[in-house]
């Protein structure tokens, strides 16, 4: 605990939700380039204004959002512990690992803001109550956003080794909670741990929470080019996730978050995203979309790519409804990869609304 004091210090980060940053793509560049001069369509469809883009959640979470603001306001941890307390991690564990992300970002963009004080809520929760598994959990995380926010950092691995050893803890005293060792997947990514090592400790995460969306997300990150695997590699896990997806289960739209990680930086092929891969992908997470809870947790980080997807596979249509479905809150991928979120998103939206207008919708 005693780095985590030191860590809280001296390191500088940002960012609210999903995992680390993936290289910038050509085509996210081109399209947040006067994203922030473009036309806003918020008047006659009803979409939001920019100031109003919410970029900390994918989607509505009041009593989430009323904790990090209490945290931030007052450096009061214990909304944020009831909050947790509250949210059951055997029937609500996409939800708990949503909230557990959401705050450890929260208290890393107060530190970013505010060098060396910012996010003390953090540490005054895991000081007043080191048996609170919803407060060891939440420092875990934090710990593994920092760490892998900068691999190249000399204090890479020693960060990782103490998000280890806060993830054991959290899971001793939440014995039944899939989070910790969710949490831990980003730790055994960072570290490269052996594949063995990981279906291992993969094989932990799925006892507890087969169908968990989240969990299949951090650990499709394993299997990517860019970490310990390949294109193939990450294509079989998001395929054979998909094959056992059980119904209402947002693991068919896992091939689309597999395509979207190995996208070229320059697209080459023409017609790229009407091409059979693409349209498949999207296909499975419409399909997911559809069958899912209307108040799933992931569901909102579902239709943001698929907005991403449908856009530049100019159908506008479907792109325009997944938009009404989302506007509002941004906290996701893609925009969350980007720069300049909000303007990236203005930018996906207007081109909806153009290409809508353009093929006569109303």
């Amino acid at each position: 605990m005693e780095f985590l004091f030191i860590l809280l210090a001296i390191v500088v980060v940002c960012g609210v939700l999903i995992g680390p940053a993936m290289r910038r793509r050509r085509a996210g560049q081109e399209v947040t380039q006067g994203a922030r001069t473009a036309v806003d369509p918020a008047g006659a469809y009803g979409f939001l204004p920019a100031e109003r883009l919410d970029v900390r959640l994918p989607g509505p979470d009041e009593e989430l959002l009323a904790a990090v603001l209490e945290a931030r306001r007052t450096q009061d941890w214990k909304p944020a512990a009831e909050l947790l307390a509250r949210t059951d991690a055997k029937t609500a564990a996409e939800l708990r690992w949503q909230r557990v992300q959401t705050l450890a970002g929260a208290a890393a963009q107060e530190l970013a803001e505010t060098p060396g004080t910012g996010g003390m809520w953090l540490r005054h929760w895991r000081v007043v109550a080191p048996k609170d598994a919803g407060g060891a959990a939440v420092q875990a995380e934090f710990l593994v956003q920092q760490a892998l926010r900068d691999p190249s950092s000399q204090d890479f691995r020693m960060i990782l080794e103490e998000a280890r050893t806060v993830c054991a803890e959290a899971a001793l005293l939440a014995p039944g909670d899939p989070v910790p060792a969710i949490v831990e997947l980003g730790v055994a990514r960072g570290l490269g741990a052996s594949e063995a090592e990981f279906q291992s400790l993969w094989e932990r995460v799925v006892a507890r929470a087969p169908q968990h969306m989240g969990a299949h997300l951090v650990a499709l990150r394993y299997w990517s080019a860019k970490w310990h695997g390949s294109q193939e590699r990450a294509d079989a896990f998001a395929q054979s996730a998909a094959a056992g997806a059980a119904p209402g289960s947002l693991l068919p739209a896992l091939p689309l978050f597999a395509v979207h990680d190995h996208l070229p930086d320059v697209e080459l092929v023409p017609g790229l995203y009407q091409g059979v891969v693409v349209s498949q992908a999207i296909e499975a997470a419409r399909f997911a979309v559809a069958g899912a809870p209307a108040d799933h947790p992931v569901l909102p980080h579902v239709r943001h790519l698929l907005v991403w997807f449908l856009v530049r596979a100019e159908r506008y249509p479907e792109a325009m409804e997944q938009l009404r479905a989302v506007d509002g809150h941004i906290g996701a991928v893609p925009w969350s990869y980007e720069q300049d979120p909000v303007g990236a998103y203005l930018m996906y939206r207007a081109r909806a609304v153009a290409g809508w207008e353009q093929g006569g919708g109303r």
